[in-house]
């Protein structure tokens, strides 16, 4: 056998001991990013109640092409299995939401207008029932869930855990995941209190590839939270409205129709 060839040879041979390296560390990679999010995930689900501060940025992208972020912050507070309380408060809103396991209240404080409407059911079942049967999306709706790792993980074709993060001096684990059409990235706390500190999301085949955030602050749990009533003091002079109808409640601002597309890359 001549030089060159056995030096070919083990050069194919170390490239394969290489590459099975790289795979292996990508697969090792891989679940050790899920088992962060399901550590994540397992913790929360144990937090009976909870309570935070958000900031939240989304991205939108207009038909000139010119990409703006709209900032909102709030607060949430919960009591599983049924008992939410949230607050958003933007440049152009200022709403609440209640639930106390039977009625959904939205007000618009800063027009004094109430919408209201009878779910009864877990905090996960007003998420879907706003979503589906409103168009009213919660803030970091994800993150609410009673399994955030089942909830989340169905699309993803991709996992990495891209190692530690800083965030407001808090020392995180930053992984990030890739689905069909989109990517998102969550940090997460690490120690015996691993709660989602930053979730972004980012729209791939949407021009400009615009993102959606949502940091999480002061997050508290058990006797650290509160007292909170979930059903809503409401003034007298309030306007009513239906909960389809109530305009200014959303993240997407009303003078903002017809500028923001979405439309994907053909």
């Amino acid at each position: 056998m001549s030089i060159f060839r056995r030096a070919s040879r083990l050069g194919a041979s170390a490239l394969a001991v290489l590459l099975m390296g790289i795979s292996q560390a990508v697969s090792a990679d891989e679940q050790e990013a899920k088992n962060l999010l399901k550590a994540m995930s397992e913790y929360m689900a144990k937090q009976k109640t909870i309570s935070l501060d958000f900031d939240s940025s989304l991205e939108v992208v207009t038909r000139d092409k010119l990409k703006v972020a709209i900032a909102n912050s709030g607060s949430v507070t919960m009591s599983r299995p049924d008992k939410l309380h949230v607050v958003r408060r933007g440049g152009f809103t200022d709403a609440e939401l209640f639930y106390d396991g039977k009625t959904v209240t939205l007000f618009r404080k800063d027009e004094n207008i109430i919408a209201q409407t009878e779910i009864s059911g877990s905090i996960d079942n007003v998420v879907e029932e706003l979503r589906n049967r409103f168009h009213r999306v919660l803030p970091g709706a994800d993150l609410l869930s009673e399994n955030i790792y089942e909830g989340l993980m169905p699309p993803v074709k991709e996992a990495k855990d891209l190692g530690s993060g800083v965030i407001r001096g808090v020392e995180c684990d930053h992984l990030a995941f890739r689905a069909d059409d989109y990517d998102w990235q969550i940090w997460i706390a690490q120690g015996d209190r691993p709660y989602p500190i930053r979730y972004v999301i980012t729209s791939r085949e949407v021009p400009g590839s615009p993102q959606y955030q949502v940091d999480v602050m002061n997050f508290k749990t058990g006797t650290q939270v509160a007292e909170t009533d979930y059903s809503p003091k409401l003034p007298a002079s309030a306007k009513k409205s239906d909960l389809s109808d109530l305009k200014g409640v959303d993240e997407i601002p009303d003078h903002y129709t017809g500028e923001v597309t979405n439309e994907k890359k053909q």
